[in-house]
């Protein structure tokens, strides 16, 4: 049986820091995974900052709320979910996540929690588990998946080696030239083909 795990910004949703980054004028706060292969060291960046400006919980989500999916994100969803099962696995967190897992059709989601102070401040955030998206994809293997994955970031890498198949799409030319293994795909309908030669080939 096959599943699919895949990542969340940057693949269905626009990046969520880089907006806030947008709408706050805080330029440092365009960094991601894209750039900072190390998560918790990009986290503790991002919350060190949000704690020098005087940003809260609120701050980041009236941002999230104007956030909308990427185009054709929710009609490829639609299509994955009526092939296989689907299991988004993010490094985002739950308090961001919820309003965008609604416009995407609330599928299964896999991320970490934030910790918020009686002010709304975000104090700190508790990983579901170190190296979480590559232990989601063991623990599917472990259950006799054929496990399909894709995402665009860094820290997507570790899902993707112990993915049965692994996609980049849309990733940053550094993440290309440093993971020449991994096919590149640059839309949904591009993804799609991958997924369904995948799906034919690991039948």
């Amino acid at each position: 049986m096959n599943i699919i795990c895949s990542d969340l910004e940057g693949v269905f949703v626009p990046e969520i820091w880089i907006n806030v980054a947008r709408k706050t004028g805080i330029e440092d706060l365009k960094l991601t995974t894209r750039d900072i292969p190390d998560y918790d060291v990009l986290m503790k960046r991002r919350l060190a900052i949000l704690d020098d400006k005087g940003l809260t919980l609120k701050d980041i989500t009236d941002v999230i709320a104007t956030i909308d999916p990427l185009p054709g994100a929710r009609e490829f969803m639609d299509w994955m979910r009526s092939v296989t099962q689907l299991i988004v696995v993010s490094d985002t967190f739950l308090q961001f996540a919820g309003p965008l897992m609604k416009k995407l059709g609330m599928p299964t989601l896999f991320c970490h929690e934030l910790l918020i102070d009686g002010g709304g401040r975000i104090a700190g955030y508790r990983l579901r588990q170190a190296d979480a998206k590559r232990k989601t994809v063991m623990g599917l293997k472990s259950m006799n998946y054929k496990v399909i994955a894709f995402g665009d970031s860094y820290n997507d890498v570790n899902m993707l080696k112990e993915a049965d198949r692994g996609f980049l799409f849309c990733p940053p030319q550094n993440v290309i030239d440093e993971f020449p293994q991994f096919p590149v795909t640059t839309d949904y309908d591009q993804l799609r083909g991958h997924i369904e030669n995948a799906m034919e080939s690991l039948a």
